[in-house]
């Protein structure tokens, strides 16, 4: 049998480049090798600040940029998590056996909070272990994320070898979780346009979304901070310069990288020049998603189809671990 892959992306509104390159891509370079299942997580959603009149259209937006970015419905599963129940029955069982401290101690818990410190709630504590029940679910064995989130797999991973510890399969040999471990994407951390930290949704102008035309990417590259200390030797590290360099790398390749690196060590580099060569780059690469998302949008039946269809297939899956999960936790079967 295939491994079966798994991964999901928070239903917020339309995919950025850091999306792409540090998820999506990954799915991409999976769906023709593994049984893959794909998701919009929209539970995890609203353990955040939300607004309840836009989420179903960002679940949509998160759908369509996902099959007009090439995952093919003919080869992997399309999910909505909030169509298959499971999760969530699966997520409270796997709750009973791992302890409160241990998810307390989350750094993403801990950053969660001080970032909307009047919006604590159980689903914020619980995201981790609803993670774990979303991939534990259809017994996923990759998931191709970034290296963000190895913390919130190694939990996976402990939920997994407690339930297996706790509840052995009966002379089978076999676990009923295999240990999930991440498939490492080249794009794995993009970098922000702030020159801080990493391209995210929640910090307003450090992204690029797939949808962007070419004037909006470079207003928005145009902005990314370049510092007037002496040019040559070695590139800096971190801040707006560094990030440039590792966009230049990965849309433009090592040949544009290594052109701007010598520019750099040389003192002839312009940053200006570099950053409209890095906008027409960028926009050629994104105009072919964009086609295909607008043909997407002309046709919600058939977007529905599929979702209804691929929830259908999902859920099957999700009740027979279910199944499995209550009969070794002792629960009455009738």
């Amino acid at each position: 049998m295939k491994k079966r892959v798994y991964s999901g992306i928070r239903a917020t509104g339309r995919l950025h480049l850091g999306n792409y390159l540090g998820a999506v891509k990954g799915m991409l370079a999976v769906q023709d090798e593994y049984d893959c299942i794909f998701s919009v997580v929209d539970l995890h959603a609203i353990t955040t600040p939300y607004d309840p009149k836009t989420l179903a259209e960002s679940t949509r937006s998160v759908i369509l940029d996902y099959l007009a970015a090439g995952l093919d419905p003919e080869k992997c599963l399309l999910e909505v998590q909030s169509f298959v129940p499971e999760h969530m029955e699966l997520a409270y069982l796997l709750g009973t056996v791992f302890p409160v401290a241990e998810l307390e101690d989350l750094p993403t818990y801990k950053d969660k909070k001080a970032q909307h410190p009047k919006y604590v709630n159980m689903g914020l504590l619980y995201y981790p272990v609803l993670m774990a029940a979303d991939v534990l679910l259809y017994k996923g064995e990759l998931v191709p994320v970034g290296i963000d989130q190895e913390p919130h797999l190694e939990i996976m991973r402990q939920i997994a070898r407690k339930f297996n510890g706790m509840f052995p399969s009966a002379g089978s040999g076999q676990v009923t979780f295999p240990e999930p471990r991440r498939f490492k994407t080249e794009g794995e951390y993009v970098p922000s346009l702030t020159g801080e930290g990493k391209m995210s949704k929640s910090v307003e102008g450090s992204y690029i979304n797939l949808t962007d035309d070419l004037e909006t990417i470079k207003a928005k590259l145009a902005k990314v901070p370049t510092d007037s200390g002496t040019l040559g030797g070695s590139i800096p590290q971190k801040g707006g310069v560094a990030n440039l360099f590792v966009l230049a790398y990965l849309f433009g390749g090592k040949e544009m990288h290594h052109k701007y690196v010598e520019d750099y060590k040389e003192k002839r580099i312009r940053y200006g020049e570099m950053k409209q060569e890095l906008s027409q780059i960028i926009y050629e690469q994104l105009v072919p998603i964009q086609e295909r998302r607008r043909v997407l949008e002309a046709n919600p039946e058939k977007v529905n189809a599929i979702l209804k269809e691929h929830a259908a297939k999902c859920r099957e899956i999700a009740q027979g671990t279910i199944k499995e999960v209550k009969e070794k936790m002792g629960f009455l079967q009738i």
